[in-house]
């Protein structure tokens, strides 16, 4: 009889643990239940939400040449995927079109990979309609322009040139623009595309890092002979401190750097961006939007950056050779997708996004505690991904 109460104590342990696994289930139909409700206020398929400012009930809307252009068709392919329903897939195929003209004309602006990739590769990735491969494909041509081989990188911001004497400026944010180049250097008949990917990765590892392997928003280059001149900020609060989003883009850009090139040294400084990003996380996991910010800790909170980094830290965790970081960083991403799936981060009854308490640009004075519509996009990537690590699945499923 005494061996009995081992074997139940164990058998409840199983459940328990079972039972604490993180519930991707419902929180995805949650995303589901909020696009519904978002779906029949759009205007039109050239327009897309944006963003709620704090306590505002209306979206305001983008269209698709803005840079988050693509975020919101590509949370619709997220959804598809998920429910399976062909009504969804109708629906971002729908606003996915209006995104083509947008990302095949000549490049202004780096952020043709996100409005391409995260809309039109998430098609195609799906689909496999040829007319979206082809569209990825002149996008990345389109995004070419904009390298600069003096440098070794790509220039983000072509207005800046004059307006704030930046020769050639390159922002961490452009790390994710790389995703589109490394994949069309594979998928098209264009391999030079591929290469001035890594090249850019590499520039930005060797210059947009400080010692601690923070990141610098902004590096000011030499256009003629490449010299780094300066780093500074755009977004963040000064240019030496930490500013959260730019810190996730880094994070993501240099996982996914390196899931593409499998150069080491591109997972070694994603795993250093990681560390001193996690070591100066408040215990809810959920970053102050620049973790030197002065007045913390009365100062926004930044969901996106947290959505940002929870999906990275999910593929990093599938990447890294080690066991014990792999671990760890699936642990804190679940962490982190358990407080944006709280009553305190989720929007719930107060709008019809995903999340609260993003910021877009405090220095410009603009989305300051607001829900937006990237943190949405990769709150549900990180979902999705999350939900097919516990399938046992591959989160490159469908890839």
């Amino acid at each position: 009889m005494k061996s009995f109460f081992p074997l139940l104590a164990i058998i409840f342990c199983l459940f328990a643990c079972k039972s604490k696994q993180f519930d991707t289930d419902t929180h995805l139909n949650y995303c589901v239940a909020q696009a519904t409700k978002t779906v029949p206020i759009i205007p039109d398929y050239c327009h897309g939400p944006n963003n709620f400012d704090k306590d505002a009930t209306e979206w305001r809307f983008n269209n698709p040449s803005s840079w988050t252009g693509g975020f919101w068709p590509g949370i619709l392919w997220y959804i598809s995927e998920y429910t399976k329903d062909p009504q969804w897939v109708a629906l971002a195929d729908s606003f996915t079109h209006p995104v083509i003209p947008a990302v095949t004309r000549r490049a202004s602006t780096h952020d043709i990979g996100f409005i391409a990739f995260c809309s039109i590769g998430n098609g195609y990735r799906l689909t496999k309609n040829p007319e979206y491969k082809l569209a990825l494909l002149q996008a990345a041509d389109s995004l070419a322009w904009l390298f600069n081989p003096n440098v070794g990188s790509f220039l983000s911001w072509p207005n800046m040139v004059a307006r704030m004497n930046w020769p050639h400026n390159t922002i961490i944010d452009n790390m994710m623009n790389m995703e589109l180049m490394f994949w069309a250097g594979k998928n098209g008949n264009n391999p030079h595309l591929y290469d001035i990917a890594a090249k850019h990765s590499k520039t930005t590892m060797n210059h947009q890092f400080r010692d601690d392997y923070s990141t610098y928003h902004v590096i000011v280059y030499n256009d003629s002979t490449g010299e780094r001149i300066k780093g500074v900020t755009h977004q963040g609060y000064a240019d030496e401190t930490i500013w959260a989003r730019g810190q996730a883009w880094a994070i993501y850009g240099f996982t996914m750097a390196y899931r593409e090139t499998k150069n080491p040294y591109f997972l070694d400084i994603a795993e250093k961006a990681t560390d001193i990003y996690l070591k100066r996380l408040p215990k809810d996991m959920i970053p102050y939007w620049d973790f030197d910010a002065p007045n913390i800790p009365n100062e926004p909170r930044d969901a996106s950056a947290a959505a940002i980094t929870a999906s990275a830290l999910l593929e990093l965790s599938v990447l890294t050779g080690n066991k014990i970081k792999s671990k760890e960083y699936r642990k804190v991403a679940e962490k982190i997708l358990t407080t944006l799936s709280s009553d305190e981060y989720q929007s719930r009854d107060k709008n019809s996004a995903f999340l609260l308490h993003c910021v877009g640009h405090i220095p410009n004075g603009y989305e300051i505690d607001a829900s937006i519509i990237y943190a949405d996009y990769y709150y549900i990537e990180a979902l999705i991904r999350l939900k097919k690590l516990q399938e046992g699945k591959s989160i490159y499923e469908n890839l």
